[in-house]
């Protein structure tokens, strides 16, 4: 992907190095943003370290899952499109709208502190 499917005079690093890590596929690259908005459907927890755990976790995993086998990859991307839509519809059969872009719209506004430091 990095080198057009090959049509880039250069090839992939070799699996093993510290490059490697940053030349990951299409697949890892989804499940990240998979698991990030299976994240943005609930509310963030109230305790900062646990937000910033959470908030950190999806990206860490792209990259740890970036090696594995694809199969593997595709089958978590699955399951959290399908946790996802099972707990979108849990939530609104139970009365409640889930307000995902909003959530996701807050993640980046600033806090008053962030706007004191600038």
């Amino acid at each position: 992907m990095f080198n057009l499917f090959g049509l880039l005079p250069w090839a992939a690093p070799v699996p093993g190095s510290m490059l490697a890590l940053v030349f990951i596929g299409i697949l890892p690259i989804l499940l990240g943003i998979s698991m990030w908005l299976q994240q943005k459907l609930n509310p963030a927890p109230a305790d900062p370290t646990q937000q910033m755990i959470f908030a950190w976790m999806p990206w860490i995993f792209m990259f740890m899952l970036g090696s594995f086998a694809s199969g593997l990859v595709v089958y978590w991307i699955t399951n959290n499109t399908i946790t996802f839509t099972q707990q979108y519809l849990i939530m609104r059969s139970q009365g409640y709208t889930p307000d995902v872009f909003g959530n996701i719209k807050s993640g980046f506004k600033k806090t008053p502190k962030d706007k004191a430091k600038g």
